[in-house]
């Protein structure tokens, strides 16, 4: 299969970029992988010959990465982290549980080719919402068989990755806890007015009532003991 036009002006433009063509190998198999779904023989020895390389040079790079899918892939995929953190949150449950959901064992594709579960791996780096699982580039974490159901759901119904993204506006990406929403800000003083030293200021009921701020008394700055200095007046005072 020979390359789109578009993917090889892509290919291109990515060789340009660096010094040594051969950097360009990682680019350039998003680019195959993004028009094709997946990285065959034949695409490699065309990307070869574009940055001017050895075919096994880009053969050993599509193969070292485990992105980059060498068979027919499904249009979502999901890794399961069952390492400590995971493992002690209930990780084999949610391994049974895709099992028992998707039909399929680890490293397999679904008979409609919606999801394959590529593997479960050691760690994720999400240990704070553990069990959590990666789909499609995106963590979603302290998961439970109803999450699960609910994450899948969504995928199966949402549009292709060329017509919304990879998942669908609405649902969920990470289950982390969203920052709590602060008070409205007070008015400021050009809407206002200056706040008076007896009148309350404009907020919520029962607000601590704002005074202007005074001078200390001069005790407080001589202290017992220490002599008030005299001030002086220049010739226009006196």
């Amino acid at each position: 299969m020979t390359l789109q036009a578009e993917t090889r002006t892509a290919i291109e433009r990515a060789r340009d970029r660096y010094p040594l063509a051969r950097s360009a190998i990682l680019p350039a198999l998003w680019a195959v992988q993004h028009e094709q779904g997946q990285i065959t023989a034949g695409a490699m020895t065309e990307v070869a010959g574009i940055l001017q390389v050895t075919p096994s040079e880009v053969e050993a790079v599509s193969t070292f990465y485990s992105m980059y899918f060498q068979h027919p892939h499904g249009r979502h995929e999901v890794i399961v982290c069952i390492n400590v953190s995971c493992a002690l949150r209930g990780a084999d449950e949610i391994v049974d549980h895709l099992e028992r959901t998707l039909g399929c064992a680890s490293g397999e594709t679904t008979a409609d080719g919606a999801f394959t579960w590529a593997s479960t791996v050691e760690c994720l780096g999400g240990c704070g919402g553990a069990p959590m699982m990666q789909v499609d580039h995106h963590f979603e974490e302290n998961l439970t068989p109803d999450r699960v159901d609910a994450i899948l759901g969504a995928l199966r119904s949402a549009p292709s990755v060329g017509e919304a993204g990879p998942v669908a506006a609405g649902t969920p990406r990470r289950s982390a806890s969203r920052a709590p929403a602060l008070p409205p800000a007070a008015p400021s003083a050009s809407a206002t007015g200056p706040v008076s030293e007896t009148s309350p200021a404009q907020g919520s009921a029962g607000q601590t009532p704002l005074t202007t701020p005074k001078e200390p008394e001069q005790s407080a700055i001589t202290g017992p003991g220490i002599k008030k200095r005299p001030q002086r007046r220049g010739k226009a005072a006196q």
